[in-house]
């Protein structure tokens, strides 16, 4: 009775869904992930500006920058100033223009994460031109002017009225170039030394209005003679003024129909005038452009 008494007991046990332990369960070790090591290598956040030329100042924003530190643009060292434990300073030495790896070095020889660099071209300062005025009837070697600045070289061109012209770089502070026959009035010159580089452009001034330097006697005939006009700025339709009557230039007729201005050239005109008295008088001499520009007003003593 008692071995059918345990044979139920166990099958009771097995129809419960139980099995007998059969040891101690032995308790499993749990391997946690080791932790990654904070980085400390020199951190950039932000470089200002991305590109520049040389001479120009780079601030870089970042972390981990130690108490000594450098900047490269590629295998070239440049000193750095921390101004303070996120912020470093440096200057673009003189360097080929072109793309550059930039990255910081620490004192400790730890190097950070490399960033593009541009290294832009000299930007040229155009300071002053001289001269910055000239006679628009002038010629030849006349008509040259010098680009004075700073920062020229090779590749600089030179720019009159936004059209490139044949200049000649004397210096990187002087730039020879002839001015072209152009209509008066202001013109402006600029220096470039790439497409996206130029300097702040300045004014040349081409001067129209006529000037009388002098009145000389010239040739002498039976009933008239010649007054030989000298000055700059003459035109070929150039009037004379004689006491406020118009003698010679285009439209309309002539105040006096014997007398005459003959234009030699931009500095020399010819009055021929017939007097009704051998007796010198005083009259008043102007010459006024077809523009309308005219010369000051000068006094004459002649028949």
């Amino acid at each position: 009775m008692k071995s059918i008494a345990a044979v139920l007991i166990v099958a009771t046990f097995c129809l419960a869904g139980n099995t007998p332990p059969l040891a101690a369960e032995r308790p499993q070790r749990v391997v946690k992930p080791a932790a990654s090591a904070p980085d400390t290598s020199p951190a950039i956040l932000s470089i200002i500006p991305a590109q520049a030329e040389p001479g120009g100042r780079v601030t870089i924003f970042g972390a981990n920058f130690g108490e000594q530190i450098s900047a490269f643009l590629g295998s070239v060292e440049i000193p750095a100033k921390v101004t303070d434990g996120r912020q470093l300073e440096f200057i673009v030495p003189p360097l080929d223009t072109g793309l550059y790896a930039l990255y910081l070095k620490r004192g400790d020889g730890v190097v950070g994460r490399a960033y593009n660099f541009s290294v832009l071209p000299l930007r040229p300062v155009l300071l002053a031109l001289s001269p910055d005025r000239i006679s628009s009837c002038a010629q030849g070697g006349e008509r040259d002017v010098t680009a004075v600045g700073r920062n020229f070289g090779e590749s600089t061109f030179l720019f009159f009225d936004n059209a490139s012209i044949k200049s000649r770089v004397v210096s990187p502070e002087a730039i020879a170039f002839r001015v072209p026959q152009v209509a008066g009035g202001l013109h402006q010159v600029m220096v470039k030394n790439s497409p996206e580089n130029a300097s702040v452009p300045l004014a040349l001034e081409i001067e129209t209005k006529p000037e009388i330097s002098l009145v000389t006697r010239g040739n002498e005939y039976v009933n008239y003679y010649e007054l030989l006009i000298e000055g700059k700025n003459f035109q070929q339709n150039s009037a004379l003024y004689v006491d406020g009557q118009r003698i010679g230039g285009s439209g309309g007729q002539d105040s006096a129909a014997r007398e005459k201005v003959i234009f030699i050239d931009c500095t020399r005109l010819v009055y021929q005038r017939f007097p009704y008295s051998p007796v010198a008088k005083d009259f008043r001499l102007q010459v006024v452009n077809p523009g309308n520009d005219g010369s000051q007003v000068v006094n004459v003593s002649a028949p």
